[in-house]
């Protein structure tokens, strides 16, 4: 099942973003304090934030940010985390996901970063559709 994120996720939710955060499937490390920042926003509603149950168990969480793509001309998703702990993997949930984002926006691109050597992730995400840009992402915090 997939539901919004609510105040009562929170502590497994962060247990999830520590472990995905110090995984190969992320090349930064974030905070406790980032952590904490990014699951209030997804509670508040800045952020979308979702759970995955299994047997009413949490399976994993995502977080999406609404944008605007001037490249595409149209609003855009960002995907920004999608975590499924790894005894739930391989059960479909990342792809039901993947499918809800996509059935529930239609008028909406959905952008996204991966690691390109976590195989699986690039595959999931060609398997839909997603395609490459040529380009190099670059940011500042200020």
């Amino acid at each position: 099942m997939i539901r919004s994120m609510t105040v009562s996720d929170k502590p497994e939710v962060m247990k999830m973003m520590k472990f995905f955060y110090n995984s190969p499937a992320v090349s930064s490390n974030g905070s406790d304090e980032i952590f904490e920042r990014d699951i209030d926003a997804c509670i508040d509603g800045k952020l979308l934030g979702y759970v995955f149950e299994i047997d009413e168990n949490l399976a994993g969480y995502a977080m999406v940010a609404k944008s605007f793509c001037t490249e595409l001309g149209r609003e855009c998703l960002w995907l920004e985390d999608l975590f499924i702990i790894p005894e739930y993997r391989r059960k479909g949930l990342a792809d039901e996901f993947i499918s809800y984002l996509k059935e529930n926006n239609p008028e909406r691109a959905i952008r996204l970063e991966v690691e390109k050597y976590n195989r699986p992730a690039c595959a999931l995400y060609k398997k839909h559709g997603f395609e490459s840009f040529p380009y190099h992402e670059l940011y500042l915090d200020i």
